[in-house]
């Protein structure tokens, strides 16, 4: 097996591993009321790296919250990067692939030029490399 062979499983691994539910975001979202109302209200968006970004100007408050929620994002990737054998970009790019393919209709996601698109019924535009 290659080395780009054992990769792309340890993804698929990791892919599968997130789709189990085991993601950090929906968790937050149940326990913290500011980061529900700022996804909903699209003030924060899904970005391709896996980390949680601001649409439009930032606020100290909003600043704060989407700090903390990727420091914690963050700190799940690496481990879990760690245990799937990937580099932590590989395991956040995965794991931002799949929490764009997660937004609801009206939330926020970052497309694949950097633009910050809107969610409709229609599935989400990824990257080419999504899995």
């Amino acid at each position: 097996m290659t080395p780009l062979n054992i990769r792309r499983m340890a993804l698929g691994s990791a892919l599968a591993a997130l789709a189990i539910g085991s993601f950090a975001a929906p968790a937050l979202a149940q326990r913290d009321p500011a980061y529900a109302a700022a996804r909903a209200a699209g003030t924060v968006g899904e970005k391709m790296d896996g980390y949680l970004g601001i649409v439009g100007a930032a606020t100290p408050e909003l600043q704060a919250l989407v700090d903390d929620i990727n420091i914690r994002r963050r700190a799940v990737y690496a481990e879990r990067a760690q245990a799937e054998g990937a580099t932590l970009a590989e395991y956040s790019f995965t794991a931002g692939c799949l929490a764009i393919s997660r937004t609801s209709p009206g939330e926020m996601y970052q497309a694949p030029d950097g633009s910050w698109q809107r969610r409709t019924s229609a599935p989400p535009m990824r990257h080419s490399s999504c899995p």
